[in-house]
């Protein structure tokens, strides 16, 4: 990990971004102690598609509910 002063922040970014965007941290020091981290921003991979079809097949293995909607909502807050 890189250290700068806020001095170093406010007169010289231009480093210091390159620093940081080449993925190393940098500790901001003021009158001698540690202030600040900056880090560079960690990207996350985005999430795997959901397959829905297996997801229906688990929820209802006997096919389609039959009967209207409410009709299913009030016989399954009947069972509760």
């Amino acid at each position: 990990m890189k250290t700068a002063t806020v001095a170093d922040l406010r007169n010289h970014f231009a480093n210091l971004s390159k620093w940081i965007h080449d993925g190393e941290s940098v500790t901001i020091t003021k009158r001698g102690r540690a202030f600040a981290i900056i880090a560079p921003v960690q990207t996350l991979k985005p999430a795997p598609p959901v397959d829905r079809w297996t997801r229906l097949r688990k929820l209802f293995p006997d096919g389609p509910v039959a009967g209207d909607i409410q009709t299913v909502l009030d016989e399954e807050r009947g069972n509760r």
